[in-house]
């Protein structure tokens, strides 16, 4: 390994291969660089990790895996995080629908995702808790993902239990882009993506247009459109960019139908019985990142400005509950979010020669939200059953420290402490108010190894996530305005464990297994649909997970996963028989095949 301080400049940098610092990510921040010298093996992007992971669930992706996946959608390169399914529901322009470790983890919950240190997720959303929509990506502009699972890392906060993923746009390409896609079902894809020498640094420029019909009797007459402008200076480690994104989207959607009515010949299969679900989306964003490497020291800074706004309309049950202007609701999501993390890495050497890696940093974020549910026909609203204005602030701090107690053993200790506060005005006066909490998580890694390429984790600690704001301050059901209904907490514990293993010992073979548990003191989110927050019991999970990445030939290359695990409550309740878990997801199985090089 370098001296603390040197600095690897990896080949191709300048176009952002992965053979370098892998991304702005957390799998090692900051000193990654120096302790991860670039490899033939990580230019094809499978990056060796040992000597550099905390845990056998922590991975890097590299642009040339990513780019070896043809995703439908933006948020399916996600799926190449072992073990995550992403599915879809409600029309081309929603957030995805997440499934990892057991948790059906609606659209976000429990599994945090940032872009360029943007947080996706969206605490207090009008229609589900974290909702994270991933729709404005453009999929040929990430340059790779770091990933890892379970409440053991510091620099972690909210929604991050389950999991996290960072993923970064490239600064500069290595040829400039035109590509048009034709598909079935009126599929329409245009991109086109340039970057050139400014200055002393780059600027990058990227737009997509995208329409789709799908097999629907409703086509979902999908429109999309995604700019991406960035300046940037420097390397990842001694460097700012500067990046601007915009997207836009509207389409309509069919959702599930009766099985009568087909049955009966009313519709077809690809049918449906209210033709104005859908809804519309928008997104603009500024950010930045700076980061300076001195010596013994490191310094990251990024912030953050997102105006965001989602529409949508839904009819679940047609004309159960109105029989005269039918059951289809509004829910409207309109925010402003402002931000920002900054860490500061030391690098040392305690007597006997131990090195040292110590971490320090603060994120802290704000979003004032608009958001309703109101009663509608034909998308025309006739009846606001709740309308919030929330203010909400979340900022948190952490202490990890790194310690390489010999050639063979190193341990990770950190401390996080999270403080969440808001304010809700809402149309009912008794479900207004204020909330705050305070909640502090330790954490604890210990690494055996490597021996022939071959390291053993042992990994435990508490995270948390936060319930919407709303359900910390109604005491009024807003459904019909009189039903007493009891607060929720603000903030929720999990905790965790882990043990596995990683070897690189074969040549051309990578592999992880590990075994886990994750309690949380009670799976309780907002209920969108209802405007309601809704408490379930405590719960428990215990699973397992084996990955193996196999480079077979030069050309020829096999990625293979498995994950299993049962979910289940840990207490009875009466009005809801058994403790199996809605949802969750107990296995998941992948096998890739990638022919390369020929």
């Amino acid at each position: 390994q370098p001296a603390a301080g040197a600095e690897v400049v990896a080949p191709g940098e300048g176009a952002q291969s992965l053979s370098g610092p892998p991304i702005a990510g957390q799998v090692d921040p900051a000193a990654v660089a120096t302790r991860w010298p670039p490899s033939p093996d990580a230019l094809r992007g499978e990056i060796p990790l040992v000597g550099v992971a905390n845990t056998a669930s922590s991975g890097i992706i590299g642009q040339d895996r990513l780019e070896a996946r043809s995703p439908y959608r933006p948020a399916e390169i996600l799926e190449a995080v072992p073990g995550l399914v992403i599915t879809q529901h409600s029309g081309e322009g929603k957030a995805n629908q997440y499934y990892l470790r057991g948790f059906n983890l609606d659209h976000g919950t429990d599994l945090a995702i940032f872009l360029d240190g943007m947080p996706l997720n969206m605490p207090s959303h009008g229609h589900g808790q974290g909702y994270a929509d991933a729709n404005f990506m453009i999929p040929e502009l990430v340059r790779g993902l770091a990933f890892h699972k379970g409440p053991y890392f510091a620099d972690e906060g909210n929604f991050a239990s389950a999991g996290a993923i960072h993923m970064d746009y490239v600064d500069s390409l290595a040829k400039n882009v035109g590509q048009v896609e034709v598909g079935s079902f009126g599929y329409r894809r245009t991109l086109g993506a340039m970057s050139a020498p400014t200055g002393a640094g780059n600027t990058l420029v990227a737009a997509a247009l995208q329409s789709y019909d799908g097999p629907w009797a409703r086509p979902d007459d999908l429109r999309k459109a995604t700019g991406v402008i960035r300046r940037s200076e420097g390397s990842r480690e001694n460097g700012w960019a500067l990046t601007g994104m915009g997207y836009s989207a509207k389409w309509y959607a069919t959702d599930q139908i009766p099985q009568r009515a087909v049955d009966q010949g009313l519709i077809g299969r690809f049918g449906n019985l209210d033709d104005t679900d859908g809804g519309n989306t928008s997104r603009f964003s500024l950010s930045g990142r700076w980061a300076q490497r001195d010596g013994d020291q490191a310094t990251r800074i990024s912030a953050y400005a997102i105006r965001n706004q989602l529409n949508l309309y839904n009819n679940f049950t047609y004309v159960l509950d109105n029989d005269t202007n039918g059951d289809q609701f509004h829910q409207l999501d309109k925010r402003a979010i402002v931000g920002g993390r900054a860490a500061r890495v030391y690098y040392g050497t305690l007597p006997g020669g131990m090195k040292t890696e110590t971490e320090l940093g603060v994120q802290v974020r704000h979003d004032a939200i608009h958001n309703g549910l109101f009663k509608t026909q034909s998308r025309a609203q006739y009846e606001v059953v709740r309308q919030d204005h929330i203010e909400e602030t979340t900022a948190g701090g952490y202490a990890q420290s790194t310690v390489h107690w010999t050639p063979w053993f190193r341990s990770i200790a950190g401390l996080r402490t999270d403080w969440h506060t808001g304010k809700v005005q809402s149309t009912l006066i008794e479900n207004s108010g204020s909330a705050t909490d305070v909640i502090t998580s330790p954490k604890l890694s210990l690494v055996l190894g490597p021996w022939a390429k071959t390291e053993l984790y042992l990994n435990g600690g508490f995270g948390h996530h936060s319930n919407d704001m709303r359900g910390a301050t109604t005491t009024i059901d807003p459904a019909d305005g009189a039903t007493q209904v009891m607060r929720a907490p603000l903030l929720v514990r999990s905790k965790g464990a882990e043990v596995g293993i990683r070897s690189e010992t074969l040549p051309g073979l990578q592999m992880t297994a590990a075994a886990f548990v994750l309690d949380y003191e009670s799976e309780i989110v907002f209920v969108g649909d209802a405007g309601t927050t809704v408490a379930s019991r405590p719960s428990h999970r215990v699973g397992v997970e084996v990955t193996a990445l196999w480079r077979m030939l030069p050309w020829l290359a096999l990625d293979m996963e498995y994950a299993s695990t049962t979910a289940r409550f840990t207490k009875d309740d009466p009005d809801a028989p058994g403790r199996y878990i809605p949802g969750a997801v107990e296995g998941v199985a992948k096998v890739g095949l990638k022919v390369d090089n020929v």
